[in-house]
């Protein structure tokens, strides 16, 4: 992208650096109150083996969310080349093949005496998001990203959400999401991945998406999964709600979100977010969420489709990759969006191919004033002219014409009949050679004559 490159360029060369600044914030403790942050982080599927930590198992096929988003169409406009994706969630294995290349640096802020680079993955939620992204080809895997040739960054935020690491301080929690997405938006990142979301409000977080924007970077945020939190009730979820971010919800294989998610105003999109086959820690692939669909991994593919736009754009505002996605998104009601589909399913090629101007329905635009966009354009109301129609003057005088030209014809006829009958008849056959006229009748015993 067009900014930033000085961090981006410094990251590569120093990432320790910034990694040692991590314990900072590593020991405030996860909230059991409100704003207790929830995540996806165990795979819902299994096969044989794969999804073992240091099993390396490919899968031959490719995953079915690329063809319900199109991916063939949208990487002919775009790649993701050139754009850096942070992704805040628990590390990444860059040792996976899929990601060999692609991961650029990153840091830990969990200090839980892993990696300072924040390249561990205890988990493999930080990973999947990975792959979903920018996974490159592997012989005998079918496993690719939606955007190939995005680059990565790993801000590593928490070791698990199991009870032990959280009792350590090692969970997640809502200062060290913010401080992730600050270190993200000051080290060169484009598209900031939150596979997370929280249910109160935070000041700090508050600031960190906006932060982001200010200096470039689109937050693209989980809107909330009811298998991490059971007895969740429908409503906003942070920092998905926050106005900067894309908050994302999980589609099931028709293209509909389903109470798996957490419903709300924090929705904007839906994306593909069951039976995802991704990179796994160790090197092999893995199937999440097949049990239903999760926002977490919605969200990766949000960002990546994120990464494209961005890539076509780059003279966009964050604001704009984000309102190109929820404009083009597939839904019932081209000008209204709902609490459980936002705007709707994403279409990566059209985002790209999106021409806005006033009259683009859906959201707010940031490129024009739409302020009537949310509503129907009403429909055109001709006024009749009462005074006379043209075709029928024109009718008229054609009538009259032709009644003139008739008489006129007439009158002609009378007098020619008059003056043959003055006229001696013609004898000889020259004559009759020159002779003609409507009203002329040889007579019938005569040879016929021919007009010329």
């Amino acid at each position: 992208m067009r900014r930033r490159l000085t961090a981006v360029a410094a990251l590569a060369l120093g990432a320790a650096v910034f990694g040692a600044a991590a314990p900072a914030s590593a020991t405030v403790p996860l909230s059991s109150g409100p704003s207790t942050v929830h995540t996806n982080a165990v795979p819902a599927a299994t096969a044989g083996e794969a999804c073992t930590p240091g099993t390396v198992v490919f899968s031959a096929e490719a995953p079915s969310a690329l063809a319900r988003l199109g991916a063939e169409d949208a990487n002919r406009l775009a790649t993701g080349k050139g754009v850096v994706v942070a992704i805040v969630d628990s590390g990444v294995d860059a040792g996976n093949p899929h990601l060999a290349g692609t991961v650029i640096g990153g840091v830990d802020l969990v200090g839980d005496g892993e990696s300072s680079d924040g390249l561990t993955d205890t988990t493999g939620h930080g990973t999947a998001i990975a792959g979903q992204i920018a996974a490159q080809p592997v012989p005998g895997s079918g496993v690719v990203g939606l955007a190939p040739d995005a680059k990565l960054l790993s801000v590593r935020v928490f070791r698990s959400d199991g009870k032990q690491d959280v009792d350590k301080g090692f969970g997640p929690t809502s200062q060290r999401l913010a401080d992730g997405i600050h270190w993200a938006a000051d080290n060169g990142a484009d598209i900031i991945n939150v596979s997370m979301s929280q249910t109160s409000d935070s000041a700090e977080l508050r600031a960190a998406v906006e932060h982001a924007a200010a200096v470039g970077a689109l937050v693209v945020a989980s809107a909330g999964n009811r298998e991490s939190d059971a007895d969740a009730e429908d409503a906003a979820r942070y920092p998905a709600a926050y106005e900067q971010a894309l908050g994302v919800s999980a589609a099931d294989p028709r293209g509909l979100a389903t109470d798996s998610s957490i419903h709300g105003p924090q929705v904007d999109v839906t994306a593909p977010g069951s039976d995802v086959l991704t990179a796994f820690p160790g090197g092999g692939d893995c199937v999440f969420a097949s049990d239903a669909p999760a926002s977490s991994f919605a969200t990766g593919y949000a960002s990546a489709a994120a990464a494209l736009v961005a890539e076509a754009h780059p003279e966009d505002p964050p604001a704009g990759w984000a309102y190109r996605l929820a404009a083009t998104a597939l839904r019932a009601d081209a000008d209204n969006r709902d609490d459980v589909n936002g705007w709707g399913f994403i279409q990566p090629a059209a985002a790209i191919e999106l021409l806005p101007d006033q009259t683009t329905r859906g959201p707010a635009s940031p490129f024009f004033d739409t302020v009537d966009s949310a509503a129907r354009p009403p429909a055109a109301a001709v006024s009749p002219d009462h005074g006379a129609s043209p075709f029928l003057l024109t009718r008229d005088a054609a009538l009259l014409t032709a009644i003139g030209g008739t008489s006129l014809l007439g009158v002609l006829g009378i007098l020619i009949v008059l003056r043959r009958r003055r006229e001696d008849p013609v004898i000889d056959p020259a004559e009759i050679e020159r002779e003609g006229g409507l009203l002329n009748r040889p007579d019938p015993n005569a040879e016929a004559t021919r007009v010329s």
